[in-house]
């Protein structure tokens, strides 16, 4: 079917929104400040054309918030509840010693960032 000027407009709304979303977590990750002129450098350099508006908008409201603890507690959502758990299977069985506990798992080196050799706002 068609689409609608209504439809076009809110896929553009949503393109726009999106776009400043990872202009504002690209500033984030490089430690630059959130603010309007950023944004628009990292847009630009996408040649992503975005209105004024929706910069100003994401400027204002993530320019003072704290990116890390707003990345965490939308990272940090738990799945809704499940049924419980089987029976009890903590007691070892008769006559037996149970089993050894299991050694943890060191902890995976995290991979380092390749220097690419440029900054975005050098």
């Amino acid at each position: 079917g068609r689409i609608s000027a209504r439809d076009s407009a809110r896929e553009m709304a949503d393109t726009h929104g999106i776009a400043c979303t990872y202009a504002a977590l690209i500033l984030h990750d490089e430690g630059s400040d959130k603010s309007e002129a950023n944004m628009i450098k990292i847009l630009k350099a996408a040649k992503i054309d975005v209105p004024a508006m929706w910069t100003k908008l994401y400027a204002k409201a993530l320019g003072s918030a704290d990116m890390g603890e707003l990345i965490d507690s939308c990272s940090n959502v738990q799945a809704g509840g499940g049924g419980g758990g089987g029976g009890g299977g903590d007691a070892p069985a008769a006559g037996g010693g149970g089993a050894a506990p299991a050694k943890a798992k060191a902890p995976e080196p995290e991979e380092e960032e390749e220097d690419m050799g440029f900054s975005l706002f050098d």
